[in-house]
């Protein structure tokens, strides 16, 4: 029987007499996309954020690769494998798009910083980060300063430094967010050749995108996990139709 990259099992995340993840448990599959939905509020982020290990649980378990990842901190889970791209852009604005992921290809290797090594002759980093920059599709926007790339090409460039860090699962918090159709459509199209890459756990409210790409379906309300199925599964699931796709039962 095959064994789950990503498991997590009974999580809770208390803020206060808040649950914002009450007893949440769900898998990742190796080769698959489980899409994680919900309303505003359900707790989407926060759950990304403690399987990523920005926030701690305040209960429960997250295993990466049959690893109990409780005490590693963001670092520590990326150097493992976990490979996230934001809500909200992390890049370094002022780099250029391929020192953005220079910068991602020095951390994966484990070596120091080379300020005595001047970068542009680096083929050892040059090299792999223009392959990932190509992958994505920026390779002909590699010299331009992040801050100035469009909105889709910064999201392209997160994926680009996700790739390069040689992830084990993709955890992607609303990659669409902001895109337009031409752009939702490029990226849902980069998404489905990145699961054979690695898995992807993926948070999205674009329900074009979910549909088109998703294995399974996961739907958070209020913290809780009310359904996990195929697309098909959870457009037909009546609670799920009343409490997040609008419609009746």
């Amino acid at each position: 029987m095959t064994e789950p990259v990503l498991e997590i099992l009974n999580l809770r995340k208390n803020f206060g007499a808040l649950k914002a993840t009450d007893d949440v448990s769900l898998t990742l599959m190796p080769g698959e996309i489980h899409a994680l939905i919900g309303p505003n509020g359900a707790g989407k982020s926060t759950l990304i954020q403690q399987i990523s290990g920005a926030l701690t649980p305040t209960s429960g378990t997250i295993r990466f690769l049959g690893r109990d990842m409780a005490g590693m901190d963001m670092a520590a889970r990326a150097r493992a494998g976990l490979g996230r791209t934001f809500q909200i852009s992390s890049i370094a604005p002022e780099f250029s798009a391929l020192r953005n992921v220079i910068l991602a290809v020095q951390a994966r290797q484990g070596s120091s910083f080379r300020f005595f090594r001047p970068v542009a002759r680096d083929r050892s980093l040059i090299e792999p980060a223009m392959v990932m920059l190509e992958r994505v599709g920026l390779a002909a926007r590699s010299r331009i300063p992040a801050g100035e790339l469009s909105h889709g090409e910064r999201r392209l460039l997160e994926i680009a430094i996700a790739l390069s860090l040689e992830p084990k699962a993709f955890l992607f918090d609303e990659p669409m967010a902001g895109l337009g159709a031409d752009g939702s459509k490029s990226l849902t199209a980069l998404l489905s050749e990145l699961r054979h890459v690695a898995p992807i756990l993926l948070v999205e409210h674009d329900m074009d995108a979910v549909f088109a790409l998703a294995d399974r379906i996961s739907v958070l309300v209020y913290g809780r996990i009310i359904a996990t199925g195929t697309v098909e599964e959870i457009r037909s699931h009546p609670e799920v139709r009343r409490a997040y796709l609008g419609e009746g039962a």
